[in-house]
């Protein structure tokens, strides 16, 4: 009984050696994150014959 309990205890012993372990640790220096972005806006404005032409007639108003 003894020669089969000793295979067994080998086994465990190998076992229990190979336990992963998992650390977290912060970083040294702060993470950075470089964005280069080109931002275009094109803005059309439409005005209505009639409005235009109110407009051309009244300049002062504006």
């Amino acid at each position: 009984m003894k020669k089969n309990g000793f295979p067994f205890l080998i086994v465990l012993f190998l076992v229990s050696a190979c336990t992963p372990t998992v650390a977290l640790q912060a970083p040294d220096k702060p993470i950075e994150i470089n964005l280069n972005v080109n931002i275009e806006h094109h803005i059309k404005v439409e005005i209505d014959k009639d409005v235009q032409a109110s407009i051309d007639k009244n300049k002062d108003i504006f």
